[in-house]
């Protein structure tokens, strides 16, 4: 079956993940869901990234219940028959630019503000569809400081300027936030990512890949936000280019195994994710869950499998932006053969 969730007043939470939110939607494993993703950004440049639909949506929830994080979240969706211990698959199928328009920030979470003189900079950038790319369209200083989620910024009382001339980047439309609700008490911040997935910010998160998700609550309570249109690794200003996305997902639930933290399948790689505010201990939680994923799924032993990490494996930095810094590991699937689980 195929559901609808627009971002309607009714079908958004800002800021948080809480395993005591009521759903939105019910679906059964193997549905399909066509949702809409907004960004928090779209303020950044209303006139190109926001239309009435979005204006009424930023309208109807007041700035002090964007807490305590920041992304404008589409769920949750409960999934029939999930418990705590399931692994929920999401499929990813289809991820299409709402606008042809998205705004990247270098904000004072970003990891060079002093040194870029403590002044937070909006870069709008315009999506070429024929091409795929996206070149920034102009630039100006934030008024302040970047507090409030979802301030909108008129571009009458900045100075625009041009930028990135003859500059070209290659769009991959991608979530940087999703998951399930964590068990835990409350709201959660949609800011660090963790078993639960969340603000991962890895840009392979997009159409064509599979995520699986610890479920940790009944009903999984799964949720969609940040979506962005590129992104490199690490994401050192503090934001991507932020636009809203339509995303289209076939959610599937697992019962036949458990992993311990957000698991990424993509045609050519097997990826797992470690968080932690230090950025050694998240390499040290990838290469362990990694360690976990070759024994369990390929059958190696842990000896055979270190030393396959070392030599066939890469370990790259996420995000270092977004409290729990991101390490992720890529194993190419090309090493195993069929039947070793590739």
């Amino acid at each position: 079956m195929l559901h609808d969730l627009p971002a309607l007043p009714r079908n958004v939470h800002w800021g948080y993940f809480d395993a005591a939110l009521a759903p939105v939607l019910h679906v059964r494993s193997g549905d399909f869901v066509r949702a809409e993703a907004v960004t928090h950004h779209a303020g950044d440049a209303p006139e190109l990234m926001m239309d009435e639909a979005l204006r009424t949506l930023y309208a109807s929830i007041p700035e002090q219940d964007r807490q305590p994080g920041v992304h404008l979240m589409t769920g949750p969706i409960h999934v029939e028959d999930a418990r705590p211990g399931d692994m929920l698959e999401v499929r990813y199928l289809q991820m299409l630019p709402r606008f042809r328009y998205g705004s990247n920030l270098a904000a004072h979470w970003g990891h060079l503000y002093e040194e870029l003189g403590a002044k937070e900079r909006v870069t709008v950038y315009e999506l070429d569809e024929q091409c795929n790319t996206a070149s920034a369209l102009f630039a100006y200083d934030y008024p302040g400081k970047y507090l409030v989620p979802g301030r909108i910024t008129s571009r009458a009382s900045c100075s625009c300027q041009p930028a990135l001339a003859g500059v070209r980047v290659p769009v991959r439309p991608h979530l940087g936030t999703a998951g399930v609700a964590p068990d835990a008490m409350g709201r959660v911040s949609t800011v660090p990512p963790g078993a639960h997935g969340g603000n991962i910010d890895n840009w392979r998160i997009g159409a064509g890949s599979t995520m699986y998700y610890p479920v940790a609550v009944p009903g999984a309570l799964f949720s969609i936000g940040d979506p962005h249109i590129s992104q490199g690794d690490g994401e050192i200003s503090g934001t991507a280019i932020e636009a809203s996305l339509n995303v289209v997902f076939q959610v599937v639930l697992r019962k036949d195994f458990h992993f311990p933290s957000p698991l990424l399948e993509t045609a050519d790689m097997w990826i797992v994710h470690g968080f932690d505010e230090d950025l050694d201990v998240a390499m040290r939680h990838a290469a362990r869950d990694m360690l976990q994923l070759l024994v369990e799924r390929h059958g190696l032993s842990r000896d055979d499998a270190y030393s396959l990490m070392s030599v066939g494996a890469d370990f790259g930095v996420t995000q270092v932006v977004d409290g729990k810094q991101g390490v992720h590991c890529k194993m190419p699937r090309g090493l195993f053969a069929p039947n070793r689980g590739g």
